[in-house]
Protein backbone atom coordinates (compact mmCIF):
# COMPACT_ATOMS: atom_id res chain seq x y z
CA UNK A 1 0.00 0.00 0.00
CA UNK A 2 1.30 3.49 -1.23
CA UNK A 3 2.10 5.78 2.04
CA UNK A 4 3.19 9.56 1.62
CA UNK A 5 4.99 11.96 4.01
CA UNK A 6 2.70 12.86 6.84
CA UNK A 7 3.45 16.80 6.46
CA UNK A 8 2.05 16.50 2.64
CA UNK A 9 -1.24 14.56 3.81
CA UNK A 10 -1.72 17.13 6.84
CA UNK A 11 -1.06 19.73 3.82
CA UNK A 12 -3.38 18.30 1.19
CA UNK A 13 -5.99 17.76 3.82
CA UNK A 14 -5.86 21.78 4.30
CA UNK A 15 -4.67 21.92 7.92
CA UNK A 16 -1.86 24.58 7.03
CA UNK A 17 1.05 24.38 4.48
CA UNK A 18 3.40 22.01 4.65
CA UNK A 19 6.21 24.13 7.07
CA UNK A 20 3.29 24.99 8.89
CA UNK A 21 2.72 20.98 9.84
CA UNK A 22 6.63 20.31 9.70
CA UNK A 23 6.63 22.69 12.69
CA UNK A 24 3.12 21.15 14.16
CA UNK A 25 5.23 17.73 14.24
CA UNK A 26 8.33 19.28 15.69
CA UNK A 27 6.06 20.71 17.99
CA UNK A 28 4.48 17.46 19.31
CA UNK A 29 0.80 18.30 18.20
CA UNK A 30 1.13 15.47 15.99
CA UNK A 31 -0.01 11.65 16.77
CA UNK A 32 -0.08 8.64 14.38
CA UNK A 33 -1.65 5.27 15.47
CA UNK A 34 -1.70 6.65 19.42
CA UNK A 35 2.15 7.54 19.18
CA UNK A 36 4.07 10.98 18.93
CA UNK A 37 4.86 11.68 15.53
CA UNK A 38 8.26 13.04 14.11
CA UNK A 39 9.55 14.55 11.25
CA UNK A 40 10.23 11.78 8.49
CA UNK A 41 7.17 9.45 9.26
CA UNK A 42 5.20 8.41 6.16
CA UNK A 43 1.82 7.19 6.68
CA UNK A 44 -0.92 4.86 4.49
CA UNK A 45 -5.07 5.05 4.52
CA UNK A 46 -4.76 2.71 7.24
CA UNK A 47 -3.02 4.96 9.67
CA UNK A 48 -5.25 6.90 12.27
CA UNK A 49 -3.76 10.29 12.69
CA UNK A 50 -4.73 12.80 15.33
CA UNK A 51 -3.69 16.56 15.59
CA UNK A 52 -4.47 18.57 19.14
CA UNK A 53 -5.58 15.23 20.57
CA UNK A 54 -8.91 15.36 18.13
CA UNK A 55 -9.05 12.73 15.02
CA UNK A 56 -8.36 14.06 11.70
CA UNK A 57 -9.42 12.42 7.60
CA UNK A 58 -6.74 12.79 5.60
CA UNK A 59 -6.45 12.90 2.01
CA UNK A 60 -4.33 11.16 0.14
CA UNK A 61 -3.15 11.32 -3.22
CA UNK A 62 -5.37 8.43 -4.91
CA UNK A 63 -8.46 10.19 -3.11
CA UNK A 64 -7.76 13.90 -3.56
CA UNK A 65 -9.22 16.07 -6.39
CA UNK A 66 -7.97 19.24 -7.51
CA UNK A 67 -11.02 21.93 -7.22
CA UNK A 68 -10.60 25.69 -7.47
CA UNK A 69 -13.36 28.35 -6.80
CA UNK A 70 -12.39 32.39 -7.80
CA UNK A 71 -14.51 34.36 -5.14
CA UNK A 72 -15.40 38.19 -4.97
CA UNK A 73 -14.81 38.72 -1.37
CA UNK A 74 -17.31 41.70 -0.26
CA UNK A 75 -16.19 44.24 2.35
CA UNK A 76 -16.86 43.38 5.75
CA UNK A 77 -15.72 39.37 5.44
CA UNK A 78 -12.69 38.41 7.08
CA UNK A 79 -10.50 35.83 5.28
CA UNK A 80 -10.92 33.59 8.74
CA UNK A 81 -12.27 30.20 8.81
CA UNK A 82 -14.07 31.12 12.39
CA UNK A 83 -13.79 34.62 13.65
CA UNK A 84 -13.74 34.95 17.29
CA UNK A 85 -15.97 38.09 16.89
CA UNK A 86 -18.50 36.39 15.32
CA UNK A 87 -18.01 38.23 12.11
CA UNK A 88 -18.96 36.97 8.65
CA UNK A 89 -16.14 35.36 6.79
CA UNK A 90 -15.36 34.06 3.55
CA UNK A 91 -16.19 30.86 4.03
CA UNK A 92 -19.63 31.11 4.85
CA UNK A 93 -21.28 30.71 1.33
CA UNK A 94 -18.73 28.68 -0.37
CA UNK A 95 -20.56 25.51 -1.99
CA UNK A 96 -20.15 22.47 0.12
CA UNK A 97 -17.69 19.64 -0.40
CA UNK A 98 -17.83 15.57 0.18
CA UNK A 99 -14.34 15.58 1.30
CA UNK A 100 -11.61 17.47 2.51
CA UNK A 101 -12.11 21.54 2.83
CA UNK A 102 -11.89 24.54 0.55
CA UNK A 103 -8.37 26.11 1.66
CA UNK A 104 -8.12 30.04 0.95
CA UNK A 105 -4.92 31.22 -1.36
CA UNK A 106 -3.54 33.95 1.02
CA UNK A 107 -5.61 37.22 2.37
CA UNK A 108 -8.05 40.07 2.13
CA UNK A 109 -8.15 42.37 5.55
CA UNK A 110 -11.74 43.37 6.19
CA UNK A 111 -11.52 46.71 3.99
CA UNK A 112 -10.60 44.98 0.90
CA UNK A 113 -12.70 43.41 -1.49
CA UNK A 114 -12.08 41.39 -4.55
CA UNK A 115 -10.83 38.36 -5.62
CA UNK A 116 -9.81 35.06 -3.48
CA UNK A 117 -9.13 31.90 -5.01
CA UNK A 118 -9.82 28.53 -3.14
CA UNK A 119 -8.89 25.55 -3.49
CA UNK A 120 -9.38 21.79 -2.28
CA UNK A 121 -5.64 21.25 -2.61
CA UNK A 122 -3.15 22.41 -0.03
CA UNK A 123 0.00 21.30 -1.85
CA UNK A 124 -1.51 24.23 -4.71
CA UNK A 125 -2.00 26.69 -2.17
CA UNK A 126 1.15 26.60 -0.47
CA UNK A 127 2.62 26.72 -3.88
CA UNK A 128 0.58 29.43 -5.29
CA UNK A 129 1.65 31.43 -1.83
CA UNK A 130 5.05 30.85 -1.69
CA UNK A 131 7.58 33.81 -2.69
CA UNK A 132 9.40 31.51 -5.23
CA UNK A 133 6.41 31.09 -7.31
CA UNK A 134 6.69 34.91 -8.65
CA UNK A 135 3.07 35.25 -8.50
CA UNK A 136 2.29 38.94 -8.90
CA UNK A 137 -1.18 40.53 -7.34
CA UNK A 138 -2.99 43.61 -9.27
CA UNK A 139 -5.15 45.87 -7.10
CA UNK A 140 -7.61 48.56 -8.14
CA UNK A 141 -6.96 51.55 -5.21
CA UNK A 142 -8.70 54.91 -4.93
CA UNK A 143 -6.59 57.39 -2.70
CA UNK A 144 -6.83 60.80 -1.60
CA UNK A 145 -4.15 62.94 -2.09
CA UNK A 146 -1.50 64.55 -4.60
CA UNK A 147 0.51 61.93 -6.92
CA UNK A 148 3.26 62.79 -8.79
CA UNK A 149 6.03 61.30 -10.90
CA UNK A 150 8.54 61.04 -8.37
CA UNK A 151 5.95 59.71 -5.78
CA UNK A 152 5.30 56.86 -8.64
CA UNK A 153 9.10 56.68 -9.08
CA UNK A 154 9.69 55.99 -5.09
CA UNK A 155 6.88 53.36 -4.70
CA UNK A 156 8.51 50.99 -7.73
CA UNK A 157 11.82 51.84 -6.82
CA UNK A 158 11.27 50.80 -2.87
CA UNK A 159 10.03 51.73 0.25
CA UNK A 160 11.43 51.00 3.56
CA UNK A 161 8.17 49.49 5.65
CA UNK A 162 8.43 48.19 9.41
CA UNK A 163 9.01 44.75 8.24
CA UNK A 164 11.39 45.47 5.12
CA UNK A 165 11.80 46.71 1.75
CA UNK A 166 8.71 47.00 0.04
CA UNK A 167 7.75 47.97 -3.75
CA UNK A 168 5.47 48.03 -6.84
CA UNK A 169 6.36 46.14 -9.64
CA UNK A 170 4.10 48.73 -11.57
CA UNK A 171 1.57 51.55 -10.89
CA UNK A 172 -0.78 52.98 -13.67
CA UNK A 173 -3.38 55.70 -13.48
CA UNK A 174 -6.73 54.28 -14.29
CA UNK A 175 -8.89 57.15 -13.89
CA UNK A 176 -10.44 60.10 -12.13
CA UNK A 177 -10.27 63.93 -11.52
CA UNK A 178 -9.55 66.03 -8.36
CA UNK A 179 -8.32 64.64 -5.34
CA UNK A 180 -9.77 61.05 -5.48
CA UNK A 181 -8.06 59.26 -8.66
CA UNK A 182 -8.02 55.12 -8.89
CA UNK A 183 -4.77 53.49 -9.70
CA UNK A 184 -3.81 49.86 -10.76
CA UNK A 185 -0.95 48.38 -8.60
CA UNK A 186 0.91 45.50 -8.41
CA UNK A 187 3.01 43.35 -5.88
CA UNK A 188 4.84 39.99 -5.91
CA UNK A 189 4.12 40.04 -2.28
CA UNK A 190 0.78 39.40 0.17
CA UNK A 191 2.25 41.07 3.33
CA UNK A 192 -0.22 42.38 5.91
CA UNK A 193 -1.94 45.71 4.13
CA UNK A 194 1.18 46.19 1.81
CA UNK A 195 -0.67 48.03 -0.68
CA UNK A 196 -1.83 50.39 1.89
CA UNK A 197 1.39 50.62 3.66
CA UNK A 198 2.96 51.35 0.35
CA UNK A 199 0.66 54.70 0.01
CA UNK A 200 0.40 55.83 3.37
CA UNK A 201 4.16 55.64 3.30
CA UNK A 202 3.78 58.79 1.13
CA UNK A 203 1.44 60.54 2.81
CA UNK A 204 -1.06 59.17 0.58
CA UNK A 205 -4.73 57.71 1.70
CA UNK A 206 -6.37 54.67 0.55
CA UNK A 207 -10.31 55.17 0.53
CA UNK A 208 -10.85 51.92 -1.89
CA UNK A 209 -8.99 48.67 -2.45
CA UNK A 210 -10.02 45.91 -4.82
CA UNK A 211 -7.90 42.88 -6.08
CA UNK A 212 -8.39 42.48 -9.15
CA UNK A 213 -6.24 39.60 -10.48
CA UNK A 214 -4.08 37.08 -8.89
CA UNK A 215 -1.53 35.97 -11.23
CA UNK A 216 -3.30 34.28 -14.64
CA UNK A 217 -6.43 34.67 -12.85
CA UNK A 218 -8.45 38.52 -13.07
CA UNK A 219 -11.91 38.39 -11.60
CA UNK A 220 -14.36 38.12 -14.17
CA UNK A 221 -17.21 40.68 -14.27
CA UNK A 222 -19.88 38.20 -14.15
CA UNK A 223 -18.88 36.87 -10.50
CA UNK A 224 -20.52 40.00 -8.88
CA UNK A 225 -19.61 40.12 -4.82
CA UNK A 226 -20.20 37.71 -2.94
CA UNK A 227 -20.61 35.32 -5.55
CA UNK A 228 -18.20 32.45 -6.67
CA UNK A 229 -17.24 30.74 -9.75
CA UNK A 230 -15.77 27.29 -9.81
CA UNK A 231 -13.13 27.12 -12.52
CA UNK A 232 -13.30 24.29 -15.51
CA UNK A 233 -10.83 21.60 -15.60
CA UNK A 234 -9.35 23.15 -18.56
CA UNK A 235 -8.65 26.38 -16.62
CA UNK A 236 -6.69 23.99 -13.55
CA UNK A 237 -5.03 22.06 -15.96
CA UNK A 238 -3.58 25.06 -16.93
CA UNK A 239 -3.07 26.64 -13.86
CA UNK A 240 -1.36 22.78 -12.79
CA UNK A 241 0.96 23.26 -15.57
CA UNK A 242 1.94 26.60 -14.77
CA UNK A 243 2.98 25.48 -11.07
CA UNK A 244 5.02 22.58 -12.80
CA UNK A 245 2.63 20.24 -10.99
CA UNK A 246 1.28 17.21 -11.99
CA UNK A 247 -2.50 17.35 -13.60
CA UNK A 248 -5.17 15.82 -11.58
CA UNK A 249 -8.67 15.08 -13.38
CA UNK A 250 -11.46 15.22 -11.51
CA UNK A 251 -14.22 12.98 -11.10
CA UNK A 252 -17.21 13.91 -13.59
CA UNK A 253 -20.15 15.04 -11.42
CA UNK A 254 -23.48 13.10 -11.95
CA UNK A 255 -26.58 14.89 -13.53
CA UNK A 256 -28.13 14.91 -10.27
CA UNK A 257 -25.19 16.09 -8.74
CA UNK A 258 -24.72 19.12 -11.79
CA UNK A 259 -28.19 20.11 -11.54
CA UNK A 260 -27.78 20.61 -7.36
CA UNK A 261 -24.59 22.58 -8.16
CA UNK A 262 -26.53 25.07 -11.15
CA UNK A 263 -29.41 25.26 -8.55
CA UNK A 264 -26.46 26.36 -5.78
CA UNK A 265 -25.07 28.77 -7.81
CA UNK A 266 -28.20 30.25 -9.18
CA UNK A 267 -29.35 31.07 -5.53
CA UNK A 268 -25.84 33.39 -4.92
CA UNK A 269 -26.85 36.69 -3.54
CA UNK A 270 -25.03 40.17 -4.48
CA UNK A 271 -23.23 41.64 -1.01
CA UNK A 272 -21.40 43.85 -1.60
CA UNK A 273 -20.75 44.87 1.75
CA UNK A 274 -21.80 42.98 5.05
CA UNK A 275 -22.47 44.55 8.35
CA UNK A 276 -21.80 47.45 9.84
CA UNK A 277 -18.44 49.72 8.77
CA UNK A 278 -15.82 48.75 11.06
CA UNK A 279 -12.37 50.25 11.22
CA UNK A 280 -9.68 47.95 10.09
CA UNK A 281 -7.86 45.62 12.47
Amino acid sequence: MTDEKLQKVLARSGLGSRREMERWIEAGRIVVNGQVATLGDRVSVRDEVEVDGQAQKMVFDRDSERRVLIYNKPLGEVATRHDPEGRPTVFDHLPPLKQGRWIAVGRLDINTSGLLLFTTDGELANNLMHPSANIDREYAVRILGDVDEAMIARLKKGVLLDDGMARFTDVQFFNGEGANKWYHVCIMEGRNREVRRLWESQEVQVSRLKRVRYGPFFLPSEVKAGHWKELSQKEINMLSSMMDMKQKHNKPLSVKEKDAAERRAKRQKTRRSVGPKRSER
